[in-house]
């Protein structure tokens, strides 16, 4: 009864161990700040080149940098932010050609003539809930987000419109440097490299319904290109590295 009694209870123990250690080898959530670095591609009308959509923004592909955090507050379950600054290029020479053509067409001008300087900058802060799904040393994370972008830039166009008379017709589109609501997600896989770094992929998507665009010259008719507001669509691939604590 006795070796009954000791065995049973040596086999207590052992499982007891063997439980403790499978708590300990099990991954643990932390919270962690890292830097990110990648490509931010202009989509929807923001991308599109096209005269006769007045939300065309023909803006380009170009860099994102920024800040990415996440802070956990219960278990598996953060609170995640984003701070980045991207730029989105210039209009081409290309693009002005576009815009001159459609403007001479819609005026039916003798010539127009189409300038563009400056570039699409901007910064987005963005933030919300965010749940992390562990596998060994990996981490997924997928958050959804709402917050602001703010336009540092945009191009000014300048649109001179020449007739017979030798008369001309001055229209500028100014930079804007709008602030606007936004959301999206994000979809981020992180690699344990240690207790204390991670280095990861993340995609991450932005939407806002615009910003306003203001402009200078005759007052709209409602014939040609006239744009007032600009909608802005990113999806941002980055990699970074990140510090847990």
């Amino acid at each position: 009864m006795k070796k009954n009694f000791t065995l049973l209870f040596v086999i207590l123990i052992t499982l007891f161990s063997l439980n403790a250690n499978a708590q300990d080898d099990k991954p643990v959530a932390k919270s962690y700040m890292g830097f990110l670095g990648g490509l931010s591609l202009a989509a929807g009308n923001f991308g599109q080149s096209n005269y006769s959509n007045n939300s065309a923004g023909f803006a380009k592909k170009g860099p994102v940098f920024g800040l990415d955090a996440g802070i956990y507050l219960y278990k598996n379950l953060a609170l995640g932010v984003t701070f980045t600054y991207q730029d989105q290029g210039e209009i081409s020479q290309a693009d002005v050609q576009n815009l001159a053509n459609g403007y001479n067409a819609s005026f039916i001008k003798d010539e127009t003539n189409v300038t563009a300087t400056g570039r699409y900058q901007s910064v987005n802060f963005m933030g919300g809930p965010q749940y992390t799904f562990l596998y060994k040393r990996f981490a997924l994370d997928l958050r959804a987000s709402a917050g602001f972008v703010k336009s540092i830039s945009t191009p000014v166009i300048g649109v001179v419109f020449d007739n017979s008379s030798n008369s001309a017709t001055y229209l500028n589109q100014l930079s804007s440097g709008a602030l606007v609501f936004a959301y999206g997600g994000s979809a981020g896989l992180r690699f344990n490299l240690s207790d204390s770094w991670d280095v990861g992929l993340k995609c991450n998507y932005i939407n806002s319904d615009g910003i306003k665009i203001e402009n200078s010259g005759p007052t709209y008719t409602g014939v040609g290109r006239y744009q007032t507001k600009l909608p802005i669509t990113e999806i941002q691939t980055t990699l970074g590295i990140a510090l847990k604590f």
